[in-house]
């Protein structure tokens, strides 16, 4: 029996981890310091949820972008691991999918140490072959560099891989890489929202990964 899927590339945040709140905490206290005349519903927040947060606040405040960054990762470390939770069932299907000798990356638009606090707060770093952060990278996600840079460390073809995530930015990202592409239906921006950038499958919980890639056993 020969698979058809042999690597599987994850986003990290709202697909393995949820940092939904620490996200947009993080985002209210940085707008409230350098934005102290308009106030952000957690509505008008959500779409800063996924970018690279130099496209957020260099669009909101161009001057003061780099001061902004800074104050949001200060913030982000400080209250990272009270904040972030667990999703049901994620830590269980990617030990599954480890054990079957799959091969596993992040691919993320946080920076590499952030990405591997979380991950080792949630015991999930020892999975993983490969993490790709925004700073390793010269352009993030939609862009397919970090997906490709991915591929050629794990050493696997396009036609064998899978991108996993919550956000346009990663589906987007698998297609102009030419991999296959998965959304998670508890994406903050919701199942509906994310199924119009037609994913190939979407994930009513990680458990329905391994069902996918067994079905593509031949």
């Amino acid at each position: 029996m020969t698979r058809e899927i042999t690597t599987l590339l994850f986003d990290l945040d709202g697909t393995l981890i949820n940092t939904n709140e620490l996200i947009i905490t993080s985002f209210q206290a940085t707008l409230k310091e350098f934005l102290p005349e308009k106030e952000f519903s957690r509505e008008e927040i959500l779409p800063f949820i996924g970018p690279p947060i130099s496209e957020t606040f260099g669009n909101l405040l161009p001057e003061r972008a780099e001061e902004m960054i800074t104050f949001y990762r200060a913030f982000t470390n400080e209250h990272h691991d009270e904040l972030i939770l667990e999703y049901d069932g994620v830590y269980e299907a990617i030990r599954a999918l480890y054990e079957e000798d799959y091969k596993l990356a992040i691919v993320s638009t946080k920076i590499y140490d952030t990405v591997m606090r979380g991950l080792k707060v949630m015991g999930l770093d020892k999975f993983f072959q490969v993490v790709i952060g925004f700073d390793q990278v010269k352009t993030a996600k939609p862009d397919p560099e970090g997906i490709n840079m991915a591929l050629t460390l794990l050493n696997a073809s396009q036609e064998e891989a899978i991108m996993i995530g919550d956000n346009y930015h990663d589906i987007l990202a698998g297609k102009n890489a030419g991999v296959k592409t998965a959304g998670v239906a508890w994406s903050i921006k919701g199942e509906e929202t994310l199924l119009t950038y037609e994913p190939d499958y979407m994930l009513h919980k990680m458990g329905d990964l391994l069902k996918i890639v067994h079905d593509e056993e031949k």
